[in-house]
């Protein structure tokens, strides 16, 4: 395969280059000061581990589409009667039809009523790219890919980080926090937070995430606030431990991270208990916990002075190798009504327009059956939603699920038609960072034509 090497990729990756050469410097002191902000803005990363058969989940409606993709999927496929119509608002899209498991209890809420009511989109076989790719370049290796395609860890460092050929210590939530903080001195709380511990997505340079429970900041053990206790006495000695001054740079940075989370986890949690209930009832699984978290804090977004947050949670289980058409009803179910719950919570809350869920994973699967279930593959479709979507509509090339078809290169594996760079380039677009530094955000932007999918209201 054609390889990039590092002088190659700083020649062409524009601001991102001028911060690789200058060891020290702050994206935003290298392309400029971003902020401050005088309105809220959240994105919400919905990360599905293990490989999501996306084309299970949107699937083309029409005769012959639904033939080819019926013929390819075999005994995976969902019957055509059992699809949850849809209708994009677009004339030149034909159409579609959701796994029964996006509709809710009556199938008209979940996703379906999410996309009906202009508030989802689809952003069709997107996944990792460093350039544009057909399948012949793919076959006959003219072109540079990113590596190790088809492996779980490799390619959740590619959607986190969008690193290409290149390593990568930060992710692209983490290089748009780099970006911003020097205009949002005042937030009370880390740009970004996890749900779901820590994660390559949020890793910066200059910027520190801030890792919780599911269900809040995590307490020391221990401690306590209660001053009659005498558990109150030891957390005033750690604190007097941790604000000594210590001679080595080891000692100074661990020091600094105990002092961070005593008073990440105080000022949070205080905020959090003093906020008005959200009455949206969310589903009682792990999602479904790590976004009604994610909506209390929302909820107490002007407390802490917040104006630019990215959160990050997560559910697994994707890995359908096996028993995929037991698993994957639930599966899907599980993201559509965590998903809605979520939105419908922020509608409550007055923010649906400032706030946006989008998904990942880390990748899509083969259309062919290995008899119970799907192997590992690459480009599958990803879900949009919030209040700011240019909703009820397709975007990127939806492939003909055709094995042998002019995107399968092997087995039914689909290459992208749309880069992950333009996908998270739109929602950093729409989350405030200017165009020129988009390029920062998504290194391997500049290799393709779109830098705006356009699925967002900007």
């Amino acid at each position: 395969m054609k390889t990039l090497n590092r002088r190659d990729f700083l020649k062409t990756s524009g601001a991102a280059a001028a911060f690789a050469a200058t060891p020290g410097l702050a994206y935003s002191q290298v392309v400029g000061s971003i902020g401050p902000f005088d309105d809220y803005r959240a994105l919400v990363c919905v990360f599905m581990f293990g490989g999501n058969d996306s084309f299970n989940m949107l699937v083309p409606n029409t005769e012959a589409e639904y033939g080819a993709y019926e013929s390819s999927r075999q005994n995976l496929a969902i019957p055509q009667n059992d699809l949850i119509k849809i209708m994009p608002a677009s004339s030149t899209m034909e159409d579609f039809g959701l796994h029964p498991s996006l509709g809710g209890i009556d199938g008209m809420g979940g996703i379906k009523g999410l996309f009906d009511a202009g508030d989802a989109a689809f952003v069709t076989n997107v996944g990792p790219l460093v350039e544009p790719t057909t399948k012949d370049q793919y076959m006959n290796g003219s072109v540079t890919l990113p590596p190790q395609l088809f492996s779980h860890n490799d390619q959740q460092d590619q959607w986190t980080s969008l690193r290409g050929n290149v390593p990568s210590k930060t992710g692209w939530a983490g290089r748009m926090a780099d970006l911003i903080r020097s205009g949002v001195t005042e937030q009370q709380m880390a740009t970004n937070a996890s749900l779901f511990g820590a994660n390559l997505f949020q890793s910066a340079d200059q910027t520190v995430a801030y890792v919780m429970g599911p269900s809040g900041p995590i307490q020391f053990e221990g401690f306590s606030t209660d001053p009659e206790s005498i558990l109150f006495e030891q957390r005033e000695a750690f604190r007097r431990v941790v604000e000594a001054q210590y001679g080595t740079v080891y000692e100074r940075g661990f020091a600094e991270v105990q002092r961070r989370a005593i008073n990440a986890a105080d000022t949070v949690t205080a905020a959090i208990e003093s906020a008005q209930p959200i009455n949206t009832p969310f589903p009682q699984s792990q999602l479904g916990a790590q976004l009604e978290t994610v909506a209390r804090l929302i909820a107490v977004r002007d407390q802490l002075q917040m104006k630019r947050q990215v959160f990050f949670v997560a559910a697994g289980g994707f890995d359908s190798h096996d028993n995929q058409n037991d698993d994957q009803p639930g599966l899907l179910g599980g993201i559509s009504d965590a998903i809605t719950a979520f939105h419908e919570a922020t509608v409550e809350l007055g923010v649906a327009e400032s706030v946006t869920t989008f998904t990942q994973s880390d990748f899509g699967r083969t259309l062919t059956s290995n008899g119970d279930g799907t192997d590992h593959a690459w480009g599958g479709n990803q879900l949009v939603v919030g209040g700011a979507v240019n909703g009820r509509e397709l975007y990127g090339s939806f492939p003909l699920l055709e094995i042998g078809g002019p995107e399968d290169v092997g087995g039914g594996r689909m290459i992208p038609s749309t880069s992950a760079d333009q996908y998270a380039a739109t929602l950093a677009k729409w989350f405030g960072i200017p165009d020129i530094d988009l390029d920062v955000v998504a290194p391997n932007l500049g290799n393709f034509a779109e830098r705006d999918l356009g699925f967002m209201i900007t």
